[in-house]
C-alpha cells in the first residue's frame, strides 16, 4: 500500500492521546496528508460497538469481548484504513491489533496467539508500518486516570492483576517485535514522549530521517 500506518499502543493513562495529536500536528507540518483516527471506532458501527464493550452496567465475557473488538476493527479496516492507505495517506491510530493482544490475549489469559488469529481474519493480515508503545508502570497509569475525573469504563474497573498482566504482554510483543514495534517511556513530559516518537518514526516521514 502507498500509505502509512502508525499505531500507538499502551495502557490507559499513558498519554496516547496527547502523543496522537502531536504526532498528527508534526506529519502534517512535514507535508504528509495525515489523518487521526482511534480504536474501538472511526466510523459508524465501529462507535456503536465501542459503547457496548465499554459499558460497565453490561456483562461480556471474555470471549465475546474479543470478538467485539475484531468486529469493531474489521470494519475499520475495510470502511477507512484500506481506502485510505489505497490513497496513500498518513494514518495514525490510537490502538490497533496489539490491543487486543494484550487486554484479551495477557489481560483476559485467552492467549495472544489465539487473539492474533482471529485478528488477522478481521484485519484481512493489514498491519502497521510502525508501533510507537508508551511504556508506563500500570499504578501510574491509573493514578493518571483517577485525575481525569472521568467515570471509568467497564475495562478500566478491573483490578491490578489485569493491568500487570496486559504490561507484561506489551513487553513480550515489543521484545518479538523490535523491528516494528518502538518502546517509547511515557514517564516523562509530554515534550520528550513525543520528540522520542518523532525519533522512532523519522524513516518514515516525509523527507525521511532529519
Amino acid at each position: 500500500m502507498a500509505g502509512t500506518l502508525i499505531t500507538i499502543e499502551g495502557l490507559d493513562g499513558a498519554g496516547k492521546t496527547t502523543l496522537a495529536a502531536g504526532l498528527l500536528e508534526a506529519a502534517r507540518s512535514r507535508g504528509a496528508d495525515a489523518v487521526l483516527l482511534r480504536e474501538p471506532g472511526g466510523v459508524g458501527l465501529s462507535e456503536r460497538l465501542r459503547e457496548v464493550v465499554k459499558d460497565p452496567s453490561l456483562t461480556v465475557g471474555p470471549r465475546a469481548e474479543a470478538l467485539v473488538y475484531a468486529a469493531a476493527r474489521a470494519q475499520l479496516v475495510d470502511e477507512v484504513l484500506r481506502p485510505q492507505l489505497a490513497a496513500g495517506r498518513w494514518i495514525i491510530l490510537d490502538r490497533f491489533v496489539d490491543s487486543s493482544l494484550a487486554y484479551q490475549g495477557g489481560g483476559r489469559g485467552l492467549g495472544v496467539a489465539e487473539i492474533a488469529e482471529l485478528n488477522r481474519f478481521g484485519t484481512g493480515g493489514l498491519e502497521p508500518q510502525r508501533t510507537l508503545l508508551l511504556r508506563i508502570d500500570p499504578a501510574l497509569g491509573r493514578s493518571r486516570q483517577d485525575t481525569r475525573g472521568e467515570v471509568a469504563d467497564r475495562l478500566e474497573r478491573e483490578g491490578d492483576d489485569f493491568f500487570a498482566a496486559i504490561a507484561c504482554t506489551y513487553d513480550a510483543i515489543a521484545a518479538a517485535e523490535p523491528g516494528r514495534l518502538r518502546v517509547v517511556d511515557a514517564d516523562q513530559s509530554p515534550e520528550a514522549v513525543l520528540a522520542d516518537a518523532l525519533a522512532a518514526i523519522a524513516d518514515l516521514l516525509p523527507g525521511g530521517a532529519e
